[in-house]
């Protein structure tokens, strides 16, 4: 036997907490993105930035603040310079970009036809409006709608185009907007359905509808719960203890008493010499122990399991269909709706993003 074969097995070393820790999580599959394309939309992204950029600049300090500004500090010269030397120099140079911006959605738009990217060839200007828009000198700043989605398609990649605070702060506002909206969106709308609620026909249409939708629902919850809650309570009344006790003992009761209260009985019992009384007394007892014979049997043909259900069955079916032209079915269903409401306009006023540590509130 060679070594090898004797050599005993080597056990894997045991993993630290500390290297768990440490190691980086797996990032998400994306797929490999194309260089040529890679390049060319990061470069579009810088130049789109400098063109927004200088844009900026030149508007700001072409701007009547900026005279009085210059003015208040003393530097008016500077300011003059510029505008006589550099203004008309960056607006030569923002042309000739919004030319090459141009030739450049045209060429896109053919590479679109010739690859059919789009259902249809014109669909492509309307797909990129923004870019189509931002053309104009005047809306030059729809520009800045092709750098977010170029910046949005390089984090997709994986690529990091911004630190990750100033990505953390845009969602949150962003999700501040779309929570305020959606919310002003939703209190109005629950402010509407209220209002043609106060209208006779249109709630009475609501309920009319909403109960004929649920019937077999509502047949099935009523089932459930005379199932759960009564049929116990009539099975009770069968067994000897219990419930069933009660109503045998009372029903003897009743019979002994109705017995001792006849006269005519207690008259012809005691022309019996000696055992008349004795007669009354057994006959009493006799007509108790009937009395809740006669309830034990009637508990155990009339409340057996089969009859039980078939009643609550019948019941449940009766109560679904039950008839929307009732004022006290109408006040429940009316105050269900207006607690449904209240809650759920409650829930909707609260404003999440204040629970959030974004803003340190």
């Amino acid at each position: 036997m060679s070594a090898s074969s004797t050599r005993a097995p080597i056990k894997p070393a045991p993993i630290q907490s500390s290297d768990i820790n440490s190691s980086p999580p797996p990032r998400p599959n994306r797929p490999k993105p194309n260089r040529l394309k890679l390049t060319y939309d990061i470069v579009m992204l810088i130049a789109i930035s400098i063109d927004l950029f200088l844009i900026s600049i030149d508007a700001i300090l072409m701007s009547n603040f900026s005279s009085n500004a210059a003015q208040w500090l003393s530097m008016s010269e500077p300011l003059s310079w510029y505008q006589n030397h550099i203004h008309d120099s960056l607006r030569t140079a923002g042309g000739f970009f919004t030319l090459f911006l141009i030739a450049e959605l045209l060429l896109r738009w053919a590479v679109a036809i010739k690859e059919k990217v789009y259902y249809r060839w014109f669909f492509f200007p309307f797909v990129h409006w923004y870019e189509v828009l931002g053309c104009f000198p005047q809306l030059r700043a729809l520009r800045l709608f092709r750098a977010v989605v170029i910046g949005r398609r390089l984090y997709q990649l994986g690529y990091q185009v911004l630190p990750q605070p100033w990505i953390n702060r845009i969602n949150f506002y962003i999700n501040l907007l779309l929570e305020e909206l959606s919310d002003r969106v939703i209190l109005t709308t629950i402010q509407t359905f209220r209002q043609q609620l106060t209208d006779p026909n249109t709630h009475k249409s609501f309920i009319e509808s909403t109960i004929a939708r649920n019937r077999n629902e509502i047949e099935a919850a009523v089932l459930s719960l005379l199932r759960k809650e009564l049929a116990p309570k009539l099975q009770a009344l069968t067994e000897s203890s219990g419930g069933g006790t009660i109503v045998a003992t009372e029903m003897g009761n009743a019979i002994k008493e109705g017995l001792a209260n006849t006269p005519e009985l207690r008259r012809y019992l005691r022309m019996i010499p000696i055992a008349g009384t004795l007669i009354e007394s057994q006959l009493q007892h006799v007509g108790h122990n009937i009395g809740e014979n006669v309830v034990y049997a009637l508990n155990e043909r009339l409340l057996d399991a089969e009859r039980i259900d078939a009643l609550m069955v019948a019941i449940a079916s009766g109560v679904a269909q039950i008839d929307t032209d009732n004022s006290a079915l109408d006040t429940l269903i009316s105050s269900i709706i207006a607690d449904g409401l209240d809650e759920f306009e409650a829930q909707i006023k609260v404003q999440q993003w204040k629970h959030q540590d974004m803003l340190n509130l």
